[in-house]
């Protein structure tokens, strides 16, 4: 059965942040899904809840396991809820599962800076699109520069969003995942201050640091991101 793909996008941005990977996918001959969390993208007049978000990728997921075994990606706060929902104790039908971005627990100190300067930016007359902008045009290739704000930018969620993914239990959920598991990071992410506690604790988890790249690591470097995929693939597709 041909490994089905679910892709779930980060904070502020949607689906079409995973443009790249959605047509690489499709070449490949993989079924994609890229989902817009609530409060995101076409679902930007929803209110953002983690019962809603967990639901939207259960969904998904469960739809794309009737069809084959099934790959999750998440980056940034879909990899952050991602590992929740693939980690709970009643085992979601993931056969495999990229975390990009998101080596970090989101509480403390972290989290209430990220919230503070996110607020600071929100506060800005064009709630910090101008300056946006800016950096996307400065960091990313041409072809992928559209896509993470192709979909609207979620401002009025992501104070919401910051302050619920305070009390998820990482550790927990990742000492359960006993899919085969790939970190992503981008070398000057600023969330890879857990990288190597999230390593030690997951079970069959491997490290991917991509060099000289930021945050943004599926739209900075769209063709590494796409050969991570090809490689999660390989395993599922050898494993059925």
């Amino acid at each position: 059965m041909t490994v089905q793909v679910v892709l779930v996008h980060g904070i502020r941005t949607s689906a079409t942040m995973w443009r790249a990977q959605v047509e690489h996918l499709r070449q490949r001959g993989n079924p994609v899904t890229a989902v817009d969390l609530p409060g995101h993208g076409t679902r930007r007049d929803e209110t953002f809840t983690l019962d809603a978000a967990f639901a939207t990728i259960d969904r998904a997921v469960r739809d794309a396991a009737t069809r084959g075994p099934v790959l999750l990606v998440g980056h940034s706060m879909g990899g952050l809820l991602s590992i929740e929902y693939v980690g709970r104790e009643d085992r979601p039908p993931v056969a495999a599962f990229i975390a990009a971005s998101c080596t970090s627990i989101p509480r403390g100190v972290g989290l209430a800076a990220y919230r503070f300067f996110a607020r600071r930016f929100d506060g800005l007359p064009d709630r910090g699109l101008g300056l946006t902008t800016y950096v996307l045009e400065r960091t990313l290739p041409f072809e992928t520069r559209e896509d993470f704000g192709a979909g609207g930018y979620a401002f009025d969620a992501q104070d919401t969003a910051l302050r619920s993914l305070s009390v998820l239990d990482l550790l927990a959920a990742l000492r359960r995942i006993d899919v085969p598991l790939w970190f992503v990071n981008g070398q000057w992410d600023q969330l890879r201050v857990n990288e190597k506690l999230f390593l030690s604790v997951a079970r069959d988890a491997e490290l991917i640091v991509v060099p000289r790249t930021t945050h943004l690591v599926t739209a900075m470097r769209p063709r590494v991101f796409n050969a991570v995929l090809d490689v999660a693939l390989t395993t599922v597709e050898a494993a059925t």
